[in-house]
């Protein structure tokens, strides 16, 4: 049985190296840059008028909202890990692989659901969002220039377009201070 479980597994790794390599070699050969302009007039005059006493303040975007999603995508993976290990451990019964399963389906829809929420606050017009949800809490976090009871209200209310089972938004603004 484990034999033929090895065969499958390398007759799908060699057909995936086979497509992968057909797939490259069909590919079109990439372009030389003998002779062609990266440029525009335009672009190239803008760039010899600068000035070199001119200067211009680059602003770092926040990584607090990095973080945060690093943090969250961990303590995810951890939790994944462990529901995986149960899947494929000997001793434990169907139902709770069964359930194991599902926790693992959950928070692959929970993640979704939060990359989407985020999107949409972003499309609202700020330049970063963070969303995690905890059940029937939602947790979001904004970057914004100002902050108003009227922008936390709009922000509650797409949350609450979206998620159905949000009955608890908390909104937190991070000024640019």
């Amino acid at each position: 049985m484990k034999v033929k479980r090895r065969n499958v597994w390398l007759l799908t790794l060699l057909s995936l190296v086979a497509v992968i390599s057909v797939y490259y070699a069909n590919e079109p050969k990439s372009l030389s840059l003998d002779g062609v302009s990266l440029f525009t007039d335009q672009a190239a005059d803008i760039l010899s008028n600068t000035d070199e006493d001119e200067t211009t303040p680059v602003m770092a975007p926040s990584t607090l909202f990095e973080d945060m999603r690093l943090e969250l995508q961990d303590e995810r993976s951890q939790v994944r890990e462990q529901l995986t290990s149960l899947i494929a451990s000997d001793t434990a019964t169907a139902e709770e692989k069964n359930e194991a399963y599902s926790k693992m389906e959950q928070l692959t829809k929970q993640s979704s659901a939060e990359a989407m929420l985020e999107m949409l606050i972003q499309s609202l017009g700020y330049s970063d969002a963070f969303v995690k949800t905890d059940g029937e809490k939602v947790y979001v976090h904004v970057q914004s220039e100002e902050e108003s009871k009227a922008l936390a209200n709009e922000i509650i209310y797409t949350v609450r377009k979206e998620w159905e089972n949000a009955r608890e938004v908390s909104v937190q603004f991070d000024t640019n201070d």
